[in-house]
C-alpha cells in the first residue's frame, strides 16, 4: 500500500469521498479502542488519500462519544502525516455566512468529558499549541477551496463546545465577546492529538448557520443544517480533489515537535508506554 499523503476526517454530511478509486478498507485495532470506523485508503488524482468518517457509518456517534485518540492513532499507524478535518460549524461572526468556508487558526476548548492526550501512564510530554494548525496545510487548503469556487475566510477562532445540545443564546453571545468566530463540537481534540502525533492539521469548516445569537435569523436546527450540508459537502469534495495533487514534501516543523516535548527520562519510560504509542514515538524512540 502506498503511504497516504493526506487523511480527510469527514464530518456531518461528508461520509465518503466518492472519487476515491482502488479502495482498501483498514479495520485497525488500537491501544485506545476502536476508531469511528474503517479507514478507507484510495487514490485521488494519482495521490494516495485516507478517509475516516468521524461520526461512524450512519452518523451514530455523538461528538463526546467519538474516540479521537483511536482515530488519530489509526491514521498515524498508516503513515499519515497530514490531516484535513472537515466540519460543519455555526458562525459567530456575521461576515462568515452560511455556505461559506472558514479555516480557523485558533481554538478555545469548552469540552469537559473527553480524552485529549496520548501521554500519561509512565510518559509525560508537553507540546505547544500556541499556533495549533499547520500554516502550510491551512493555506494550501484555503487556496484549494477558493480555486474550487468557495467564499473562504482565512483564520478565525473555533470554539469547541461539549454538546450535543446547541448553545443557549447567553452562551452564544458570551463566546462572541471572547472573540470566537466559529462554534463546533469536534475539532479541539483532533487539534491536540494531531500535534502530539506530529501530524500537520487544518480544519475546513463549512458554515451552516448563525448558532442562535443572531436574533433576526432563525436559531440553529438540525433540519436547516442538513439542508446546507448537502451543498457544503460538494464544496468539500471539490476542495480535497484540488488540494491533494498540490501537496509536496513537508517543510513545516509539525513533524519534529516531540524532539523537545518529552520530559520523562528515556531510561524511565516503561516498555508498555513505548508499545502503546508505537507509531507516535517511533521517530524519536525507535521501534518498540
Amino acid at each position: 500500500m502506498t503511504k497516504p499523503r493526506l487523511a480527510v476526517i469527514g464530518g456531518s454530511g461528508l461520509y465518503q469521498l466518492p472519487d476515491l478509486v482502488g479502495l482498501q478498507r483498514h479495520n485497525i485495532e488500537t491501544p485506545f479502542g476502536a476508531p469511528s470506523g474503517p479507514v478507507v485508503v484510495g487514490s485521488l488524482g494519482g495521490v494516495s488519500i485516507a478517509f475516516l468518517a468521524r461520526h461512524g457509518a450512519g452518523h451514530r456517534l455523538l461528538p463526546t462519544e467519538i474516540n479521537t485518540r483511536a482515530n488519530i492513532w489509526a491514521l498515524k499507524s498508516l503513515g499519515v502525516d497530514r490531516v484535513l478535518s472537515v466540519s460543519a460549524v455555526g458562525s459567530l461572526d456575521e461576515a462568515m455566512q452560511p455556505l461559506h468556508v472558514a479555516l480557523p487558526d485558533q481554538y478555545i476548548d469548552r469540552t469537559r468529558h473527553r480524552h485529549e492526550t496520548f501521554f500519561g501512564d509512565g510518559i509525560a510530554a508537553h507540546v505547544s499549541l500556541a499556533d495549533p494548525t499547520c500554516d502550510t496545510l491551512r493555506n494550501a487548503a484555503a487556496q484549494a477551496a477558493e480555486d474550487s469556487g468557495a467564499t473562504v475566510h482565512r483564520g478565525g477562532t473555533y470554539l469547541c463546545m461539549e454538546g450535543p445540545q446547541f448553545s443557549t443564546r447567553a452562551e452564544s453571545n458570551l463566546f462572541r465577546s471572547w472573540g470566537a468566530t466559529l462554534i463546533g463540537m469536534t475539532n479541539m481534540q483532533e487539534v491536540r492529538l494531531c500535534r502530539e502525533a506530529e501530524i500537520c492539521f487544518a480544519s475546513l469548516c463549512l458554515v451552516t448557520d448563525y448558532d442562535c445569537w443572531k436574533t433576526d435569523e432563525a436559531h440553529v436546527t438540525v433540519e436547516a443544517i442538513i439542508h446546507r450540508l448537502e451543498l457544503n459537502a460538494e464544496c468539500a469534495r471539490r476542495t480535497v480533489t484540488t488540494l491533494a495533487p498540490r501537496l509536496g514534501s513537508r517543510e513545516c516543523h509539525c513533524g519534529t515537535v516531540l524532539d523537545t516535548a518529552i520530559v520523562t527520562a528515556r531510561e524511565m519510560i516503561p516498555v508498555e508506554a513505548v508499545q502503546r504509542l508505537g507509531p507516535i514515538l517511533a521517530r524519536v524512540l525507535g521501534p518498540a
